[in-house]
């Protein structure tokens, strides 16, 4: 892993830093959007034999890349892997989503978790990291991430996807402690999870707090925003992680920007529903901003996508600190030849901004 990196844009970005233009990468950029990666899936025999295979998990990671001119790679993976490793037996059911044969539900359950072996249960993940990172060559800088412990426990506990992850939220208001027991053995997994991935060669670190913003106010602070803030913490204190970037994702959350730009985070994830403007200001300069077309543009015309991407970098300005991304995944149905027209576009009109 001794190739100088080619195209530093992305990291430069992250630390607020001057950029020739503005850089782009795309949450799910390797997806099912792209023919080559369901192919690459159907020779894995499902999404596990794809995510669990070093060399499959490189080959979607890299196809984007070949298509587009992206300024990152992020490692394909799930943000599932550590309870998967905890063996609460994760599946994907067709048109269903994750599943979990064992769900966490009592102070049993619980207690009989643990941080797991990140050279055992979730070697894989760190082979596939290494791999990558051979592969790339420099191209561009590698991500690495995970979920957040709220969202990670949301899925836990309710054993499948949901709209309101209400079991867990039971939990919280009945069995506050038992809760807490859970998110604190998480964080300490999440951590010690992206640590691995940095010693492993990821350039840049990311936390998908996809559920964070089904919770209020104070719960959110108390169950999501604490733990983040102890894995933030703790990547610092590691020789491995503590001069990566750190961006956190909390979807649906962008109340709490302000709070969460102090957690020590490099930059943070914001949704389609918030103006950049605003948020820019939310944080005053603490943190990089990455973000935020909606998805559904994606679905609509060429001159459309071109619009709206421009809005969005209008939104925040010409000001260092931008990575362009969509406020959430891109989506199955989208036209590859979509996504080259808002590579390019963000490229070109970042150049005309910094003009």
């Amino acid at each position: 892993m001794t190739d100088a990196l080619k195209n530093d844009r992305f990291l430069r970005a992250l630390r607020r830093e001057a950029t020739d233009t503005t850089p782009i990468w795309v949450m799910r950029q390797a997806g099912r959007y792209l023919p080559e990666y369901r192919a690459t899936r159907e020779r894995a025999g499902s999404f596990m034999g794809l995510a669990q295979n070093p060399e499959y998990a490189c080959e979607v990671t890299l196809q984007p890349l070949e298509r587009f001119e992206l300024d990152a790679a992020i490692l394909f993976s799930d943000i599932l892997t550590i309870p998967d490793a905890m063996g609460l037996g994760l599946s994907f059911a067709q048109g269903e989503g994750p599943q979990f044969a064992h769900p966490v539900r009592s102070a049993a359950d619980i207690a009989k978790l643990a941080v797991p072996d990140m050279d055992g249960e979730l070697r894989y993940v760190m082979d596939a990291v290494r791999l990558i990172r051979r592969e790339l060559h420099g191209r561009v800088p590698l991500i690495g991430f995970s979920g957040s412990p709220w969202t990670l426990a949301c899925y836990m506990v309710e054993g499948h996807g949901s709209k309101d992850f209400a079991t867990l939220k039971t939990m919280c208001w009945n069995q506050p402690k038992l809760a807490h027991q859970l998110l604190d053995t998480l964080a300490r997994a999440v951590a010690t999870y992206l640590i691995a991935q940095a010693a492993a060669g990821a350039q840049a670190l990311m936390i998908f707090d996809t559920w964070g913003g089904l919770l209020g106010p104070a719960p959110f602070r108390e169950f999501s925003l604490r733990y983040m803030t102890r894995i933030v913490a703790a990547l610092k204190a590691d020789p491995a992680s503590r001069d990566l970037p750190v961006t956190l994702f909390s979807k649906g959350a962008g109340q709490h920007l302000a709070e969460m730009a102090d957690t020590g985070c490099t930059a943070l994830g914001v949704d389609w529903t918030m103006d950049l403007t605003d948020a820019r200001h939310a944080v005053a300069g603490k943190v990089a901003l990455q973000g935020n077309l909606d998805p559904a543009v994606m679905r609509a015309s060429p001159e459309v996508i071109r619009r709206e991407a421009r809005a969005v970098m209008d939104s925040y300005g010409n000001h260092p600190g931008h990575v362009f991304n969509l406020g959430h995944g891109i989506t199955p149905e989208v036209d590859p030849a979509h996504m080259k027209v808002l590579v390019d576009e963000v490229h070109a009109y970042g150049r005309t901004l910094r003009s």
